[in-house]
Protein backbone atom coordinates (compact mmCIF):
# COMPACT_ATOMS: atom_id res chain seq x y z
CA UNK A 1 0.00 0.00 0.00
CA UNK A 2 1.15 3.54 -0.97
CA UNK A 3 2.52 5.37 1.87
CA UNK A 4 -0.31 8.36 3.20
CA UNK A 5 -0.16 11.67 1.69
CA UNK A 6 -3.35 13.59 2.98
CA UNK A 7 -3.78 15.25 5.58
CA UNK A 8 -2.11 14.60 8.60
CA UNK A 9 -4.53 16.06 11.12
CA UNK A 10 -6.81 13.69 9.82
CA UNK A 11 -4.92 10.94 11.26
CA UNK A 12 -4.87 12.12 14.78
CA UNK A 13 -8.74 13.11 14.70
CA UNK A 14 -9.06 9.24 13.84
CA UNK A 15 -7.23 8.10 16.55
CA UNK A 16 -8.41 10.46 19.21
CA UNK A 17 -4.70 11.40 20.18
CA UNK A 18 -2.04 13.75 18.93
CA UNK A 19 0.34 11.96 17.01
CA UNK A 20 3.24 14.93 16.04
CA UNK A 21 3.42 14.65 12.71
CA UNK A 22 3.57 18.06 11.99
CA UNK A 23 6.74 18.71 13.64
CA UNK A 24 6.76 21.87 15.47
CA UNK A 25 3.35 23.53 14.91
CA UNK A 26 2.45 19.82 17.12
CA UNK A 27 3.61 22.11 19.86
CA UNK A 28 2.83 24.98 19.39
CA UNK A 29 -0.41 25.32 17.52
CA UNK A 30 -4.04 24.38 18.89
CA UNK A 31 -4.69 20.80 16.81
CA UNK A 32 -7.90 19.92 15.43
CA UNK A 33 -7.85 16.89 17.70
CA UNK A 34 -8.81 19.37 20.55
CA UNK A 35 -11.33 21.26 18.73
CA UNK A 36 -13.31 18.39 17.26
CA UNK A 37 -12.58 15.33 19.47
CA UNK A 38 -14.01 13.00 17.52
CA UNK A 39 -13.45 10.95 13.66
CA UNK A 40 -13.17 12.57 10.31
CA UNK A 41 -15.88 12.64 8.04
CA UNK A 42 -19.70 12.85 7.62
CA UNK A 43 -20.19 10.10 10.01
CA UNK A 44 -17.49 11.25 13.16
CA UNK A 45 -19.74 12.69 15.09
CA UNK A 46 -22.22 9.87 14.94
CA UNK A 47 -19.38 7.12 15.75
CA UNK A 48 -18.01 8.92 18.89
CA UNK A 49 -21.82 8.54 20.09
CA UNK A 50 -21.37 5.06 19.38
CA UNK A 51 -21.49 2.35 22.44
CA UNK A 52 -18.50 0.46 23.46
CA UNK A 53 -15.68 -0.80 20.88
CA UNK A 54 -15.44 -4.11 20.72
CA UNK A 55 -12.17 -5.67 22.23
CA UNK A 56 -10.87 -5.88 18.14
CA UNK A 57 -11.54 -2.40 17.69
CA UNK A 58 -9.72 -1.03 20.28
CA UNK A 59 -6.64 -3.70 19.52
CA UNK A 60 -7.01 -2.06 16.31
CA UNK A 61 -7.27 1.58 16.93
CA UNK A 62 -4.03 0.60 19.52
CA UNK A 63 -2.23 -0.73 16.42
CA UNK A 64 -3.22 2.58 14.19
CA UNK A 65 -1.93 5.16 16.20
CA UNK A 66 2.02 3.18 16.18
CA UNK A 67 1.40 2.49 13.04
CA UNK A 68 1.09 6.14 11.79
CA UNK A 69 3.01 7.88 14.91
CA UNK A 70 6.10 6.00 13.03
CA UNK A 71 4.96 6.90 9.73
CA UNK A 72 4.75 2.42 8.79
CA UNK A 73 2.91 0.96 6.31
CA UNK A 74 1.38 -2.14 7.03
CA UNK A 75 3.56 -4.47 5.64
CA UNK A 76 6.69 -3.00 6.97
CA UNK A 77 4.85 -3.09 10.89
CA UNK A 78 3.98 -6.83 10.59
CA UNK A 79 7.81 -7.31 10.31
CA UNK A 80 8.96 -5.64 12.92
CA UNK A 81 6.40 -7.24 14.90
CA UNK A 82 7.97 -10.49 13.47
CA UNK A 83 11.37 -9.82 14.42
CA UNK A 84 10.02 -8.42 18.16
CA UNK A 85 8.15 -11.96 18.71
CA UNK A 86 11.48 -13.87 17.89
CA UNK A 87 13.17 -11.90 20.54
CA UNK A 88 13.41 -13.03 24.30
CA UNK A 89 11.57 -10.68 25.97
CA UNK A 90 8.21 -8.95 26.32
CA UNK A 91 7.04 -8.91 22.55
CA UNK A 92 5.41 -5.81 23.01
CA UNK A 93 8.12 -4.36 24.75
CA UNK A 94 10.79 -5.66 21.68
CA UNK A 95 8.39 -3.72 18.79
CA UNK A 96 8.46 -0.53 20.91
CA UNK A 97 11.89 -0.39 21.05
CA UNK A 98 12.70 -1.83 17.70
CA UNK A 99 10.51 1.33 16.58
CA UNK A 100 12.94 3.55 18.52
CA UNK A 101 16.31 2.49 17.51
CA UNK A 102 14.65 2.89 13.47
CA UNK A 103 17.59 5.21 11.85
CA UNK A 104 14.95 7.68 11.31
CA UNK A 105 13.34 7.59 14.88
CA UNK A 106 16.74 8.29 16.23
CA UNK A 107 17.74 10.92 14.01
CA UNK A 108 14.11 12.90 15.46
CA UNK A 109 15.01 11.82 19.57
CA UNK A 110 18.22 13.46 18.66
CA UNK A 111 16.62 17.01 17.60
CA UNK A 112 18.05 17.10 13.84
CA UNK A 113 14.96 16.67 12.30
CA UNK A 114 11.33 18.53 13.49
CA UNK A 115 9.75 15.46 12.91
CA UNK A 116 9.77 11.63 12.14
CA UNK A 117 8.48 11.97 8.11
CA UNK A 118 11.75 14.92 7.96
CA UNK A 119 13.65 12.41 9.49
CA UNK A 120 13.22 9.87 7.09
CA UNK A 121 13.41 12.57 4.01
CA UNK A 122 17.31 13.41 5.65
CA UNK A 123 18.27 10.04 5.78
CA UNK A 124 16.93 8.99 1.97
CA UNK A 125 18.68 12.24 0.94
CA UNK A 126 22.26 10.50 2.05
CA UNK A 127 23.01 13.35 4.94
CA UNK A 128 23.60 11.00 7.42
CA UNK A 129 26.49 8.86 8.42
CA UNK A 130 26.28 5.64 10.88
CA UNK A 131 30.32 5.52 12.32
CA UNK A 132 31.49 7.21 9.53
CA UNK A 133 29.82 5.47 6.43
CA UNK A 134 26.59 6.98 4.72
CA UNK A 135 23.33 5.09 5.63
CA UNK A 136 20.20 6.36 3.72
CA UNK A 137 17.96 3.40 4.86
CA UNK A 138 15.07 4.42 7.27
CA UNK A 139 14.45 2.03 8.59
CA UNK A 140 18.31 1.32 9.71
CA UNK A 141 18.69 -0.55 13.15
CA UNK A 142 21.16 1.44 15.00
CA UNK A 143 23.14 -0.62 18.14
CA UNK A 144 24.80 1.05 21.16
CA UNK A 145 28.29 2.52 20.34
CA UNK A 146 27.11 3.63 17.36
CA UNK A 147 27.91 7.22 16.47
CA UNK A 148 25.29 8.85 14.08
CA UNK A 149 26.01 12.33 12.54
CA UNK A 150 24.85 14.57 9.52
CA UNK A 151 27.24 14.46 6.94
CA UNK A 152 29.86 17.19 6.73
CA UNK A 153 28.85 18.72 3.98
CA UNK A 154 25.14 18.82 5.11
CA UNK A 155 25.07 20.50 8.33
CA UNK A 156 23.96 23.75 7.28
CA UNK A 157 20.77 22.21 6.54
CA UNK A 158 17.97 24.70 7.15
CA UNK A 159 16.11 22.06 8.16
CA UNK A 160 18.46 20.42 10.62
CA UNK A 161 19.25 24.35 11.96
CA UNK A 162 15.77 24.96 12.54
CA UNK A 163 15.05 21.45 14.22
CA UNK A 164 18.13 21.91 16.76
CA UNK A 165 17.14 26.15 17.42
CA UNK A 166 13.19 25.05 18.00
CA UNK A 167 12.58 25.66 22.03
CA UNK A 168 9.84 23.55 21.99
CA UNK A 169 11.69 19.89 20.79
CA UNK A 170 11.45 17.07 22.90
CA UNK A 171 13.97 16.79 25.64
CA UNK A 172 17.05 14.41 24.52
CA UNK A 173 16.34 10.85 25.61
CA UNK A 174 18.62 9.52 27.96
CA UNK A 175 20.02 6.50 26.27
CA UNK A 176 21.22 9.12 23.03
CA UNK A 177 24.23 12.12 23.37
CA UNK A 178 24.62 14.50 20.82
CA UNK A 179 27.03 16.92 20.01
CA UNK A 180 24.89 19.81 18.66
CA UNK A 181 27.58 21.76 17.25
CA UNK A 182 29.01 19.12 15.19
CA UNK A 183 25.61 17.66 14.85
CA UNK A 184 27.05 14.31 16.21
CA UNK A 185 24.84 12.09 18.79
CA UNK A 186 26.06 8.66 20.20
CA UNK A 187 23.80 5.52 20.99
CA UNK A 188 24.84 4.97 24.34
CA UNK A 189 22.31 2.19 25.54
CA UNK A 190 19.62 0.50 24.20
CA UNK A 191 16.15 1.52 25.26
CA UNK A 192 13.86 0.41 27.66
CA UNK A 193 9.89 0.83 27.85
CA UNK A 194 10.61 3.42 30.60
CA UNK A 195 12.81 5.37 28.05
CA UNK A 196 9.97 5.57 25.64
CA UNK A 197 7.72 8.27 26.35
CA UNK A 198 4.70 6.75 24.22
CA UNK A 199 0.79 6.35 25.95
CA UNK A 200 0.29 3.48 24.17
CA UNK A 201 -0.69 -0.03 25.10
CA UNK A 202 1.48 -2.09 23.01
CA UNK A 203 0.04 -5.58 24.54
CA UNK A 204 -3.12 -4.74 22.46
CA UNK A 205 -0.85 -4.76 19.53
CA UNK A 206 0.41 -8.12 20.59
CA UNK A 207 -3.28 -9.36 21.08
CA UNK A 208 -4.00 -8.15 17.46
CA UNK A 209 -1.50 -9.95 15.91
CA UNK A 210 -1.66 -13.27 17.69
CA UNK A 211 -5.26 -13.83 16.78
Amino acid sequence: MARYTGPVCKLCRREGHKLFLKGQKCYTEKCPVDRRSYPPGQHGPANSRRRKQSDYATQLREKQKVKRMYGLPEKQFRSLFETASNQSGVTGENLLVLLETRLDNVIFRMGLAASRNQARQTVRHRHVEVNGRVVDIPSYIVKPGDEVAIRSGSRDLLSVQAALEARTRPDLAEWLTIDEGKKIGRIVRRPTRADIPLAVQEQLIVELYSK
